[in-house]
């Protein structure tokens, strides 16, 4: 039997998609499935669809504070909002996309993702990267250096193209099939389609 799978597009720039990172789990495990972590730029995304973050309406983002605290009580998650957000994750998606597929990318995005919203993190400091992958026991200059190289930066505009021409207009988007599920809010109708 094959097990059936779902995308998860996601940024780590992205403080709802943090919230459904923590959430996949356990849908998953419920559903007998197996999330696939697709990176994109959530910058890129917006510039080609239209679409803003939060912290440019000041209604929406007073709104987000408020909604992201009760999710997280209700689900017991660890949080912090980021001091330093908005994030610039670009190097951190490149680093995600020479990642993919390697025995230690599920490693990466959670070190990332930790660091970001619950460590509070500064992660677009060069040497925070460094010290937050290391620590991780990740091999922190193979992937900086990776970062670097022509055919990962050409991969995550790819990646970020692939995610609009998809439908994709924010994060977190996820997949069944060519169903889409966008938001935090939609993980319950993800679910029941994976039954």
């Amino acid at each position: 039997m094959v097990t059936q799978t779902f995308d998860f597009f996601y940024d780590f720039g992205s403080p709802y998609t943090y919230l459904v990172h923590k959430r996949v789990p356990d849908i998953a495990a419920r559903t007998g499935t197996t999330a696939v972590y697709k990176p994109m730029l959530l910058g890129g995304v917006f510039k080609a669809t239209g679409n803003m973050s939060p912290v440019h309406v000041p209604l929406k983002l007073a709104y987000q504070t408020a909604d992201i605290a009760r999710f997280v009580q209700h689900h017991g998650l660890s949080y912090l909002q980021n001091p330093h957000f908005p994030v610039m994750t670009i190097t951190l998606m490149r680093g995600a996309i020479f990642a993919t597929g390697k025995s230690y990318e599920k490693t990466y995005i959670d070190a990332v993702f930790d660091a970001m919203w619950i460590e509070g993190r500064k992660m677009d400091d060069p040497a925070t990267i460094f010290e937050v992958l290391s620590s991780a026991g990740l091999p922190a200059a193979e992937i900086i250096s990776g970062t670097q190289e022509p055919q990962i930066k050409s991969a995550l505009i790819a990646a970020t193209q692939d995610a609009v021409d998809r439908g994709v207009f924010g994060a977190p988007t996820l997949f069944v099939g060519g169903e889409m599920f966008f938001g935090k809010d939609a993980l319950p109708d993800l679910e029941r389609a994976l039954v």
